[in-house]
C-alpha cells in the first residue's frame, strides 16, 4: 500500500506511442501517485503531440527534440519550428537527443550534428537536456564534456558502466533509472543504482517500452513507476517514501516543475 502523502514524478514517457486513451493513462498513473510526468518527443510531429498533451493535462509536461535515430529527418524549416515550440511554458526540456550506435538509422555524422544543435538550443533557452545514449558511451560523454558545461543533463535509461556513472555524477548529471533495474539479470545496473547517490537518480518508464517486472514484455505505462521506485528502495535499503521524496525533489531541481 502506497501512502497517500507521497507522490512520484515520471521523467520519461512517450504518451503518443502508448496504444491507449491518454486520459486513462494519465488518470491511472495519478491513482498510483504518479502525479507529474514528462512526455518526450522523438521528432517534430511527436514533439507537437507531446506539447498538445502537456497543454491538455495539468500534470503533464513536454520535452521536444529529435531522437538520434530520427536525426536524418531534421531540416532547416523543421528545426526552426521546433525552436519556436521550445518557448512554450510547458516545455521543460530539450530532447531526447544524443547518439545511438546500435540501430544507426541515421548516420553518425547526422546524429552528432543534431546532438550539438540540441545542446545549443538547451543553452540558449536555459533548459535541461535529455540524452539518449545507446552503445555510444565514449562519444556521448566526450561531447557532453566539451559542449555541455553548465547545462543540466539527464542521461535517460542509463546503460553505461560504473565508471561512466561516476564520471556523470562528478559532472553533476542525473541518471534516469527505469524498468530494467527490476530485471533479474540486470546486475550491473542494480550495482550502479546502489553505488550512486539518490540525489542524482530520476525515475522513468520509457513507456511503452521496457516494462518492469512482473510486466516485462508487455506494454509499459507511467503507472508502473512505483514498481521501479520499490526496487530502488530495496537495492539501497531505504524506504519507498525516501525514494519518492528525493527523486521528486530531483525532478523539481532539473525540470523546475
Amino acid at each position: 500500500m502506497i501512502k497517500v502523502s507521497i507522490f512520484f514524478v515520471e521523467t520519461h514517457t512517450h504518451l503518443d506511442l502508448i496504444k491507449r486513451n491518454a486520459e486513462e493513462v494519465v488518470r491511472e498513473a495519478a491513482e498510483k501517485k504518479v502525479t507529474k510526468m514528462v512526455t518526450v518527443g522523438i521528432d517534430l510531429e511527436s514533439s507537437k503531440i507531446a506539447l498538445e498533451f502537456a497543454s491538455r493535462f495539468e500534470g503533464v509536461y513536454a520535452a521536444i527534440g529529435y531522437h538520434p535515430n530520427e536525426s536524418k529527418l531534421m531540416d532547416v524549416s523543421g528545426w526552426e519550428e521546433l525552436e519556436k515550440l521550445a518557448h512554450d511554458k510547458k516545455v521543460v526540456a530539450i530532447g531526447e537527443t544524443g547518439l545511438d550506435y546500435y540501430r544507426r538509422r541515421s548516420t553518425i555524422r547526422q546524429q552528432m550534428e543534431a546532438f550539438k544543435k540540441h545542446l545549443n538550443l538547451a543553452r540558449k533557452l536555459d533548459l535541461p537536456l535529455i540524452i539518449h545514449d545507446r552503445e555510444a558511451h565514449r562519444d556521448t560523454l566526450k561531447i557532453l564534456t566539451e559542449k555541455a558545461k553548465g547545462l543540466k543533463i539527464l542521461l535517460h535509461c542509463f546503460s553505461g558502466d560504473l565508471d561512466m556513472a561516476k564520471a556523470c555524477i562528478e559532472r553533476g548529471y542525473y541518471l534516469g533509472i527505469g524498468g530494467v533495474v527490476t530485471f533479474k539479470n540486470a546486475k550491473t545496473l542494480q550495482m550502479i543504482t546502489k553505488e550512486i547517490p539518490l540525489e542524482k537518480i530520476l525515475l522513468e518508464t520509457d513507456s511503452p517500452f521496457l516494462a518492469p517486472h512482473p510486466f516485462r514484455g508487455k506494454p509499459n505505462e507511467p503507472k508502473y513507476i512505483p514498481l521501479i521506485a520499490e526496487k530502488i528502495a530495496e537495492i539501497k535499503g531505504i524506504s519507498l517514501e525516501e525514494v519518492a521524496e528525493r527523486t521528486s525533489a530531483n525532478s523539481k531541481e532539473i525540470f523546475r516543475i
